[in-house]
């Protein structure tokens, strides 16, 4: 374990880096060293181990932003010293974080968008909890009023990100998720309904499915919930966790009805880091109106030196994020992110095109932006056996650099390998021209080295769902639904 001191880490201002006795030792990984060291001389350590890393910009398998304006890092770096919780001390900022609530709100529809209610957070996670509390405690409140047990409380999904699965158990929540399976690529109403019980807390539609980039059908399901409502009494609200979808559709297909629109649609969330083009660490939710956030979970606290409320799960972070979104609102504006998001579905568009001329591919998402966001996804076409599975392209793939993402489905059609790959800010036409050659070169390079699985021959999907056709952009009204619902459509504005 080598323990450096200040006087031999950097024997003399003019010694180059490489020459100090730092830099000729391992660094300690399990005990902080003794000594110090020259700043320079610790940026280079940790820097060049950074270089081990995958190239973001490359990283097709991540949804988060991975490339920011400059101004963006100089506003990140002058707030990273502002305590966001701390609006006494900082009201700037904390006047920011309203007005991009207020913003959203409005995005979203929110028939009182000036005076709703909702706040920051580190992403969707923690949003998605929030979200969640508030839909029990409303849910308890109703059933105390009522004279009924309180103690199995259930909630009702399709196939969700895991934070839902961890609110379900972290606190005490009967999670009811829809599973996938062929012919049906998440929840519909019919099997909402079929789930839906006096104890239901809420249904949450996933506009943006992680798993195949696809809008629930948010108004169908609003639509079966108003009928239950009528017919039995059972009035269960929407949260909709549009941790992708909430900074998609709002820009590329305004009509397409899901937000505060519908009555029935309580509380959105959405990623601000990921398709809000925001730095990682900002997430958002929204309550419809400030009677749908439970005052039991909004504190008081004045030791930072006035009293504030505060109703987030975390307490001390930088402001950063959330000063640089509310930039992006004003630097971009509507024009802006509609411009960036439809080049990112046109591009999505462009590469599952040629997918199809490569190999033996069927698309399993296509990029359409009535169905989905901007992404698209490719299965091995059903009885073809090329030598190769998708695992193996994939890695082929990150010989060059890119990170695409391979997986299996959820139970039930865990048979079901899928290529996927997300198209976010900064990914440019040439750049996907340039992954769809490298696609081509590990393609030839696998043909020609076949490789071996011991478990037997390379996978060949047995999926049988069709994929959807493509669209131009400029066609969406005739393109088909997402899963298997109905789409209902207002004018847009």
């Amino acid at each position: 374990m080598p323990l450096h001191t200040n006087s031999n880490a950097r024997p003399s201002l003019d010694a180059d880096i490489y020459g100090t006795e730092a830099a000729g030792s391992s660094v300690p990984k399990f005990r902080m060293p003794q000594g110090e060291l020259p700043p320079d001389v610790a940026f280079a350590l940790v820097r060049d181990e950074l270089f081990l890393d995958g190239n973001a910009r490359q990283n097709l398998a991540t949804f988060c932003q991975t490339w920011m304006d400059p101004q963006v890092h100089q506003l990140m770096d002058m707030s990273l010293d502002k305590n966001m919780i701390d609006k006494d001390e900082y009201p700037a900022t904390a006047e920011l974080e309203s007005r991009c609530v207020h913003i959203l709100a409005d995005l979203w529809n929110s028939p009182k968008a000036a005076d709703t209610i909702g706040c920051s957070t580190t992403g969707s996670s923690e949003a998605s909890m929030l979200g969640g509390l508030a839909l029990k405690w409303q849910w308890r409140k109703r059933m105390q009023a009522a004279g009924k047990p309180t103690d199995k409380p259930n909630i009702i999904t399709g196939p969700v990100q895991v934070c839902w699965h961890k609110f379900a158990r972290y606190f005490d929540v009967e999670l009811r998720e829809i599973p996938l399976k062929r012919g049906q690529l998440g929840m519909t109403a019919e099997e909402v309904l079929k789930r839906c019980d006096e104890n239901t807390i809420g249904v949450v539609p996933t506009f943006g499915v992680t798993f195949t980039c696809q809008y629930e059908p948010v108004a169908a399901i609003a639509v079966a919930l108003d009928h239950l409502a009528n017919t039995t009494g059972l009035d269960i609200p929407i949260h909709v966790d549009a941790a992708s979808g909430g900074f998609t559709s709002p820009f590329v297909t305004p009509e397409l009805l899901w937000d505060f629109r519908l009555p029935r649609v309580r509380s959105i969330n959405a990623s601000g880091h990921k398709y809000g083009l925001a730095p990682l660490g900002v997430g958002w939710v929204v309550w419809r109106d400030r009677s749908d956030l439970p005052d039991e979970l909004v504190f008081n606290v004045n030791y930072l030196g006035g009293d504030m409320p505060t109703f987030a799960l975390n307490f001390s972070r930088s402001a950063g994020q959330i000063i640089a979104q509310y930039y992006l609102f004003l630097r971009l504006g509507h024009d802006g992110y509609r411009r960036i998001l439809q080049n990112g579905y046109d591009t999505g568009q462009h590469i599952g095109r040629e997918i199809r001329k490569l190999g033996p591919f069927e698309l399993f998402f296509d990029g359409n932006p009535m169905n989905g966001i901007p992404a698209v996804s490719w299965v091995i076409r059903d009885g073809a056996d090329p030598g190769y599975n998708l695992f193996d392209l994939s890695d082929r793939l990150r010989v060059r650099g890119w990170q695409v993402a391979a997986y299996t489905m959820p139970p039930n059609i865990a048979d079901v390998v899928v290529m996927r790959v997300l198209i976010r800010h900064g990914f440019s036409r040439d750049m996907a021209d340039l992954l769809l050659e490298d696609v081509r070169r590990s393609i030839r390079h696998l043909q020609r080295h076949p490789v071996s699985h011991p478990e037997g021959p390379a996978e060949a999907t047995t999926f049988t769902h069709h994929a959807l056709p493509l669209v131009p952009s400029d066609d969406r009204q005739r393109s088909l639904p997402p899963l298997t619902e109905e789409v209902l459509l207002v004018p847009a504005e």
